[in-house]
Parts: structure tokens; sequence; C-alpha cells
């Protein structure tokens, strides 16, 4: 079995953590910073493209695979799919199991609540200018493209400059 430690180096602690990965044991430890916008994790994916079944993947706190529920299911479910699994140092969190069903409802109980993911894109300029020349309003053209008020009057003047 083939264990791989990540950390997401969100702040001073996190950076003492690939070191409690490496004492506990992991073969390889992976850390990277988090991206700027968005939840995206060059590294952690690698991770589990490349893990293999029977291996485990090891962090010292659950936030390091996300920060939404969705997020870390997403990473149990790739898990799962390639017959690894997951170890959470501080809570003491397996994935398999019985402890491991008890972990997914939770995660799944949690998920529930979030607000769904934001599937929007950025209107551009001409479709608002557009819609205001078919003659209609703000409002209804902020709802059509599912933006705010606010965006729509940015880009409106934005066009107008």
């Amino acid at each position: 079995m083939l264990r791989i430690g990540y950390v997401r180096l969100r702040d001073m602690e996190s950076a003492s953590d690939t070191v409690t990965l490496k004492a506990m044991g992991c073969h390889v430890v992976r850390a990277e910073e988090p991206a700027g916008d968005g939840d995206e994790s060059a590294v952690l994916y690698s991770i589990l493209d490349f893990i293999g079944s029977g291996d485990q993947l090891v962090v010292t706190r659950l936030i390091h695979l996300g920060t939404s529920g969705r997020n870390v299911l997403e990473v149990l479910d790739r898990l799962k799919a390639r017959g690894a699994s997951l170890y959470v140092v501080e809570q003491d969190l397996v994935s398999e199991g019985a402890p491991g069903r008890a972990l997914r409802a939770a995660l799944e109980a949690v998920a529930s609540l979030e607000p769904p993911p934001s599937r929007r894109r950025r209107p551009v300029a001409n479709e608002i200018r557009e819609l205001q020349r078919a003659g209609v309003g703000p409002v209804e053209i902020a709802r059509r493209l599912g933006v705010s008020r606010m965006t729509v009057w940015r880009k409106l003047k934005t066009v107008e400059a």
C-alpha cells in the first residue's frame, strides 16, 4: 500500500503538515499553493489520477481537499473509483467501512445545504447591448443572463464610454 500525503498550503499551520505527513510514514508528500480563484487543485487532481488500488491518500485536515462538501465528495468518489482510500489525521477519519459511510453521509448533508454551484458565464457587453436595443430593461436583462443588475449597468456604462 502506497501512502500519499497531500497538503494545500493555506496558512503557517499547513506548512508544518508536510513534516507531520512524512513522520506518519507517507511515501510521497505533495503540497501546493491554493489557486487564486475557484478551488482548482492541479496537484490534488494529478494525485487522484495516479493513485492506485489499495493506496491511501492522507491529509491532516479535511479542508485540504476542498472548501465545500461537494468538493470533498468529488475527491471521495474519485478515490473510490480508483480503489483507493482516504485518511484524515486530525479527525482520525477513514473513507472505508462504517466510518467511511458516516463520513459520506455527513458530507452529503453538508452539501445539500450549500447553494448550487455557479455555472454562470460572464455576459459579453454585446449581449447586454443587443437586449437593451431590443427594448429589454436592465432588470429583465439581468434575469435572462443570470447576473446582477449592477453587472448589467456596469457593462452598459462600459459600452457607452
